[in-house]
């Protein structure tokens, strides 16, 4: 054989690694197309196929197995000693997070961080992916959770909670529900079907059915702000929908979402000057006193 092919080796160990073509390609920067032409490229050069499409995602063939089994340690051995060689800059800082959270809270507060510390250049990584400490060279990360993952330090920023929110055009018309008689109106199912939960609590009989059911947060919340009815609203993702008069909160209750936002970190980002910065920050935003970073 030739050259080496490096690109298309990365590429088949990230898909076997993560099982699913797309998680892969939005993980080395690349569409679909890309990272499939890479791996035929390398299936051809072997005269093997090492991929199989499932109904789930991608599966190795015996062939893609031994094949994986023998180069995805030597790998990552090579990735973590190239990480660790890499030069960074004490003035830049990655900050990984879910979309969501960066439109409705972090974004809204950078240009006063930005502002304080213009010596600083934060990097975002918006996704919907956890972020691999080992394999990425990100300095920390918001997550939602209980607060224990493997490998990091986690400390709570705040917990999140739910209330029932529509949109002042369906107040206007239907004016402001009871309590115990909110089940009268037109709900929208929420992700974790948590009106059960909320009607436990706080009284009164759930629908017989919702007007629409909903798997996505946001997606949940903009049809609340359209009218359609009645959204049991997670409290960080809506107020600024709340702030700027789209949505209306039901009642002064809020219930418990059972979990957290937290801020995680490796302990190789201790060592970082920056991090310490944006670390003391976030920790001030979410209402606590900067204290001590602890390693894991």
């Amino acid at each position: 054989m030739s050259r080496l092919p490096l690109d298309q080796v990365d590429a088949f160990v990230t898909a076997a690694r993560l099982g699913n073509l797309t998680r892969a390609a939005e993980r080395m920067n690349l569409t679909v197309s890309a990272l499939s032409h890479r791996m035929r490229l390398l299936e051809q050069r072997l005269g093997r196929k090492l991929l199989a499409r499932g109904p789930r995602g991608v599966d190795l063939t015996p062939d893609g197995q031994r094949l994986f089994d023998a180069i995805a340690s030597p790998l990552a051995t090579i990735e973590q000693a190239l990480q660790q060689a890499t030069v960074r800059s004490d003035t830049a800082v990655t900050l990984s997070l879910i979309p969501s959270m960066a439109t409705a809270w972090l974004v809204p507060r950078l240009p006063a961080f930005l502002a304080r510390h213009p010596e600083l250049a934060l990097n975002l990584q918006s996704s919907i992916h956890v972020v691999d400490f080992e394999r990425e060279p990100v300095d920390l990360a918001l997550r939602l959770g209980g607060g224990r993952w493997a490998g990091v330090q986690a400390e709570r920023l705040f917990d999140e909670s739910i209330a029932p929110m529509a949109s002042p055009a369906l107040v206007e018309r239907l004016g402001t529900p009871a309590p115990d008689r909110l089940g009268e109106w037109p709900l929208l199912g929420d992700p974790a079907d948590r009106w059960k939960d909320w009607f436990t609590r706080f009284g009164g009989q759930p629908p017989a059915r919702y007007v629409a059911q909903f798997d996505d947060t946001e997606t949940l919340h903009q049809a609340a702000v359209q009218g359609m009815g009645v959204a049991l609203a997670r409290w960080t993702l809506a107020e600024p929908l709340v702030r700027a008069g789209r949505l209306v909160p039901l009642t002064g209750e809020r219930m418990p979402a059972g979990f957290g936002h937290y801020l995680v970190y490796p302990a190789r980002s201790l060592a970082h000057p920056g991090f310490a910065t944006v670390r003391a920050w976030l920790l001030e935003q979410a209402g606590h006193a900067p204290r001590p970073a602890a390693t894991p």
